[in-house]
């Protein structure tokens, strides 16, 4: 950072002496600043639109979807990409997140891991990454080595790539084939990226990874039919969709099909099949 140029992350927080307000006056000042979030999203819509796009083409050919990030953009990340498998029924090592520090990092923030600008790249080439992938960088301030290093050498590569930012001009865009940069303001603790530019990148992360597993075929209608049944709330809420979708009444006989077949999907394709 120099001084002729302060990232709208890094600017002052509006609100002054935090310590003396009261904990209501703290909860509806948060609240007030993170209204300002969806809507700072809603400019960004069409510059998502185009990343998702272009990650639903390289999917629906065999490739994969990679999160970059450090610190609690990556933590996001991972969070994300964790979510998939379990909600829509894909396997594992399809929606992949990395972050800088590794594993370790996820709950313990490991010194200078994220100023490594070549370990982005090396963490990705584990994965053998090539051009059949879509790799997004997420970095708050726009300019984390770790992140930016990772998506240079992506585009020397010719591998597709995206970036969530909260800055304008941000370095990582320079990087993406596809930048989003939602400028969310000054946080309400100076500078603290978990709050604001965490809540956008979030939401961002929910937008693209919802839509695509929508456009690769794994909801209909409105329901995860393709939802790993890793527990008896998710269990009963396949039977219930089985029962809706096949008009079925008898409760115990949904639930045979859904556990027999594995998931609500199969077990409706196997019904309409077999004509039972």
């Amino acid at each position: 950072m120099n001084d002729e140029f302060t990232p709208v992350t890094e600017e002052p927080s509006p609100y002054r002496h935090l310590e003396k307000m009261s904990v209501l006056d703290l909860l509806n000042n948060i609240n007030a600043e993170d209204q300002k979030v969806p809507l700072a999203v809603q400019k960004v819509i069409p510059q998502v639109e185009k990343l998702v796009l272009a990650i639903v083409d390289k999917m629906l050919a065999g490739g994969r979807l990679f999160y970059v990030g450090a610190g609690t953009s990556g933590r996001l990340g991972i969070l994300d990409a964790s979510e998939v498998p379990p909600t829509y029924g894909m396997p594992y090592g399809l929606v992949i997140g990395l972050i800088a520090g590794g594993e370790t990092a996820i709950q313990k923030a490991v010194e200078n891991a994220e100023d490594d600008r070549e370990q982005g790249w090396n963490d990705l080439e584990k994965h053998f990454v090539s051009t059949n992938d879509v790799v997004i960088g997420i970095a708050a301030s726009g300019t984390t080595p770790y992140v930016a290093g990772a998506l240079e050498e992506c585009k020397k590569r010719g591998i597709i790539t995206g970036s969530i930012s909260c800055n304008p001009s941000s370095l990582i865009s320079r990087y993406a084939d596809y930048p989003i940069e939602v400028v969310v303001g000054p946080e309400f603790v100076t500078a603290s990226t978990r709050m604001k530019s965490g809540t956008a990148q979030k939401l961002l992360l929910n937008m693209i990874s919802t839509s695509v597993m929508i456009q690769i075929g794994r909801v209909e209608d409105n329901k995860m039919v393709n939802m790993q049944l890793t527990n008896e709330k998710l269990v009963e809420r396949g039977t219930q969709m089985v029962m809706e979708r096949l008009d079925l009444s008898d409760h115990e006989h949904a639930k045979k099909l859904l556990l027999q077949y594995g998931s609500v999907k199969k077990a409706m394709d196997a019904f309409e099949k077999e004509g039972q």
